[in-house]
């Protein structure tokens, strides 16, 4: 390595907060953010944490044995020292799940969650927040876990920025999973010492802007610094729109302590999802996606961002919701209609829809559902409707060929920013992209920018 080489590595490992990197090890204030069902892979994982920036692993979705075997697998190949973290994912209607999730995180020594989807502080956060808490030298308070929260509103990022709610923490103690020392802790820190605000992305996504999000965030991140009194900094990312060195630049520039990705981070070698949905996103440009309802929170409405170039799902998928809020049950939608979503969304029978969604609430233990749609209509609609959105999502971890109309993958605007920035260069095709490697080229870039 040249002498210029070695300065301008040594530039990119400057940029971002230096005691986030000291935290949690890293050279590089750098994050490859979760992507679900595993898209996040153990490999992009290892590879991260071996160029000296973390990743985490896309746990949601997975079943409990394919997250194990994933951290074990992350461990073997991993270097001790060397950070990685798992994806905590919020569950609203079975909180006992999302407890189950963060207990096994913890039984198995995961010291790092990305939490996303969360609208408030959940028992299963304070669990994994307050556990590893212990008093450390001079007074201060150490973690021995820590949470990365993804938020895209204040009144959200309040909640993290606070202490651990005291009622919540009291039955903690109470239930002996905690302790009063801890306790007494978790009264001094906010719940998340680092939040990664996230502006529009892909997948679950509030559009939010980014030069609009981070100052208000840091703003915040002020105002409750001085109410109650901390002595460690709260540090605040930035994700959405992260695909190019002129982006990162201008993150750090804002006064971002962190950079995430996630979207270009799906088109490489490491993410596991089939190579004809890689060979798709690499020809994307910034116009190339759209907005529709979560599958998850379909009946809510919150949007998810996903590929709109050479698909239908968007537009069926905002049809289908666009029926839901229209009719009482599917009984009541045009004849007609449901034969064209039976033919074309579904590729099956209604009959058929219906009798596989009981298959999957019986086997995930939420046989109660199935009486309760029985009980409402709508209801039964919601979930077959959601079905659509689960073989929909399927199809990008299978033959892109079998039903490309109905492929939904989840991506945003920075991938086609990022393929825009790689024409022309051996990263023009996704088979010569390797997570690691495009992340330290996107630092050593910023950082470039910056100097200039």
């Amino acid at each position: 390595m040249s002498v210029l080489q070695e300065r301008r590595e040594d530039a990119a490992r400057r940029l971002g907060c230096a005691s986030f990197r000291r935290d949690f090890g890293v050279d590089y204030a750098y994050l490859a953010g979760s992507m679900y069902r595993g898209i996040a892979s153990k490999e992009l994982v290892v590879a991260m944490g071996r160029a000296g920036c973390m990743g985490f692993l896309g746990a949601a979705g997975l079943s409990p044995e394919r997250v194990t075997g994933d951290i074990a697998h992350i461990r073997r190949h991993l270097e001790p020292g060397r950070p990685f973290g798992v994806n905590l994912l919020c569950d609203l209607q079975h909180p006992e799940r999302e407890t189950a999730n963060a207990e096994r995180l913890l039984a198995h020594g995961v010291r790092i969650i990305e939490a996303s989807a969360f609208v408030k502080v959940t028992p299963a956060l304070v669990l994994f927040h307050v556990s590893g808490l212990r008093q450390g030298p001079g007074g201060g308070v150490e973690r021995g876990t820590r949470i990365i929260t993804k938020v895209s509103r204040p009144e959200v990022a309040r909640e993290f920025m606070r202490p651990a709610p005291t009622e919540v923490v009291e039955l903690l103690v109470a239930e002996g999973r905690v302790t009063p020392e801890q306790a007494a802790l978790a009264r001094r820190v906010p719940v998340a010492q680092d939040l990664t605000v996230e502006a529009d992305s892909g997948g679950h996504t509030d559009r939010g802007v980014s030069t609009v999000l981070l100052p208000s965030m840091q703003s915040l991140r002020e105002r409750l610094t001085r109410e109650f009194g901390y002595r460690e900094k709260i540090r605040l990312g930035l994700a959405g729109g992260i695909g190019t060195p002129p982006a990162v630049a201008a993150a750090f520039a804002m006064g971002a302590d962190f950079v995430m990705t996630g979207s270009i981070n799906q088109c490489t070698v490491e993410a596991d999802v089939s190579d004809a949905v890689k060979d798709r996103l690499q020809t994307i440009d910034v116009q190339d996606t759209d907005y529709c309802p979560a599958g998850d929170m379909f009946e809510m409405g919150a949007l998810v961002q996903v590929l709109r170039k050479g698909v239908l799902f968007p537009a069926r998928a905002n049809r289908l919701h666009a029926l839901y809020k229209s009719h009482d049950s599917w009984e009541e939608i045009p004849q007609e209609t449901r034969r064209q979503i039976q033919d074309a969304y579904f590729k099956k029978s209604a009959d058929e829809v219906w009798r596989e969604t009981c298959e999957h609430l019986r086997k995930t233990g939420r046989a109660s559902e199935i009486e309760r749609a029985e009980r409402t209509p709508k209801r039964r609609m919601a979930l077959m409707f959601r079905w659509y959105y689960g073989y929909s999502s399927r199809l990008s971890f299978m033959d892109a060929d079998i039903d490309p109309a109905n492929l939904q993958i989840h991506t945003g605007p920075a991938l086609g920013a990022f393929n825009q920035w790689a024409r022309g260069t051996p990263w023009e095709n996704w088979r010569n992209r390797h997570a690691a490697s495009v992340a330290q080229e996107l630092m050593r870039g910023a950082s470039s920018i910056l100097s200039r």
